[in-house]
């Protein structure tokens, strides 16, 4: 995961050279419909469903 933090001044000049994958994520990650599918998207043991993955277009890293 990033270490991205939009809360931090300091994060806005270093967004100057920014990855644009961190805005994306952060955008992603606060949309209540990607949370609530999110939510019913975890198989049993935890990890994001391949349909789920599609559909929102998202990778997990280990």
């Amino acid at each position: 995961m990033s270490d991205f933090d939009w809360r931090s001044p300091e994060t806005y000049e270093r967004a100057k050279t920014g990855d644009i994958t961190d805005f994306a994520w952060e955008c992603l990650r606060r949309s209540p419909s990607y949370q609530a599918d999110y939510r019913h998207a975890l198989s049993k043991d935890g990890q994001a469903t391949p349909e789920f993955r599609r559909r929102w277009g998202v990778c997990f890293r280990s």
